[in-house]
């Protein structure tokens, strides 16, 4: 059985290979300085940043190198080799936003009844619904935009509205679409880099290859983020 030194340079060592890689096979810079320049480029080097640079210097207090042999002179904890290892999985196996986010989503036309759409938030709890012009993309519904254009219309019937009425309501910047392949971390920092620049999104779009005009795949909303880890 593997002690935990050898269980961290392992796992180490693999992260180390996956940066290179990720480098395009660029040998000379070094573990932490491929950390920092990576940082900018890769969310899930960015999220883990900071401990990857801590376990540089642990790496080196772990093995000390003498007359080419290698001489373990500490055994980290097992909560260290725990989390290295989930960081070495987060690099080799990366969650994708599919499949985990994957999932029917429903649709509406744009000339659809308002009331077929409220009638879904009531069945199913949905609240955000992308509209389509037959095939064509015209944008998200949330319950933010029917209450806006409600605020307006109060008098209105509610079984003559159809949702093309709906959509002026709605923000443009209300959604954006991503590809499948999308790490869940990468997604996250959407959500995030939209507040940072006063823009809150309401959803996430899962298609192929992130184009308006493919099929739907699945939907993240910002409830979804809230329980990614």
């Amino acid at each position: 059985m593997p002690t935990n030194s050898e269980r961290f340079i392992t796992a180490f060592n693999r992260i180390d290979k996956a940066l290179d890689s990720e480098l395009d096979n660029s040998k000379g810079f070094g573990f932490s300085k491929s950390v920092r320049i990576l940082a900018k480029y890769n969310a899930t080097v960015r999220r883990y940043k900071e401990d990857l640079l801590e376990y540089a210097e642990l790496r080196n207090a772990i093995v000390h190198n003498r007359m080419d042999t290698l001489q373990v002179i500490a055994e980290p904890h097992d909560s260290i080799v725990e989390e290295i290892e989930k960081i070495e999985r987060e690099f080799t196996q990366p969650k994708l936003v599919t499949p985990l986010f994957a999932r029917e989503v429903q649709a509406f036309q744009l000339k659809d009844p308002l009331s077929n759409l409220l009638d879904a938030i009531h069945e199913k709890g949905y609240s955000k619904f992308p509209v389509y012009d037959h095939d064509h993309f015209k944008g998200l519904v949330t319950e933010s935009g029917i209450t806006q254009w409600l605020a307006k219309h109060m008098e209105a019937e509610i079984h003559e509205v159809i949702l093309e009425e709906i959509l002026p309501y709605q923000k443009d910047t209300n959604h954006q679409f991503i590809q499948k392949a999308t790490t869940v971390y990468e997604a996250v920092e959407i959500f995030k880099d939209e507040i940072e620049k006063g823009n809150r999104i309401d959803a996430l779009l899962i298609t192929e290859n992130g184009i308006d005009r493919e099929t739907l795949l699945g939907i993240i909303t910002a409830w979804d983020i809230m329980s990614i880890e």
